[in-house]
């Protein structure tokens, strides 16, 4: 930085600066707000598609709650402000996703836990069928298993060498 000329400096100054200024704008703008929380929004015609991307026509429900979306941020409430307001007067099922707060942590947690829970159990089944030895039944020596023994052979023999019966 010794090195750097007074004016080499202020060029970067200057430059760091306007990055964060265009950076805290898009943070900021009303357009990029307006797409973020439309898509954390599912419309409530019932076609389970989010706000924005609802493609009915003539739905009687999207255009009034993007009317009431922009109107939000227009106002200049925040994000968490907008989307209670909408679930308040639409229901829980406006968000696209559960909240992480509260029972709504089941929704999030369940999956991974069922999921985790029939692995471990497939595993120990697994190692039980794999543990589990089976005696075999003695062969009996008797003179009627012995008959049906020569006579199985023999048939068997037969077939070995005809392959069309």
């Amino acid at each position: 930085m010794k090195n750097l000329s007074r004016p080499a400096l202020r060029l970067i100054q200057a430059m760091l600066l306007s990055v964060i200024v265009i950076f805290s704008m898009g943070a900021t703008d009303p357009g990029s707000r307006f797409n973020d929380l439309g898509h954390k929004m599912i419309c409530s015609c019932g076609c389970n598609q989010v706000l924005l991307e609802c493609n009915h026509v003539g739905c009687p429900s999207s255009e009034g709650m993007r009317n009431e979306l922009m109107a939000g941020i227009q106002r200049g409430d925040n994000d968490n402000l907008i989307l209670q307001s909408f679930v308040q007067k639409y229901g829980p099922t406006v968000l696209a996703a559960p909240s992480a707060q509260g029972f709504n942590r089941v929704a999030w947690i369940m999956p991974f836990a069922v999921l985790l829970f029939g692995m471990l159990a497939t595993m120990m089944l697994v190692r039980k069928w794999k543990l589990r030895t089976v005696d075999m039944p003695a062969i009996p020596n008797t003179p009627a298993f012995e008959r049906v023994r020569d006579r199985i052979r023999h048939d068997t023999d037969e077939f070995q060498g005809d392959p069309r019966r």
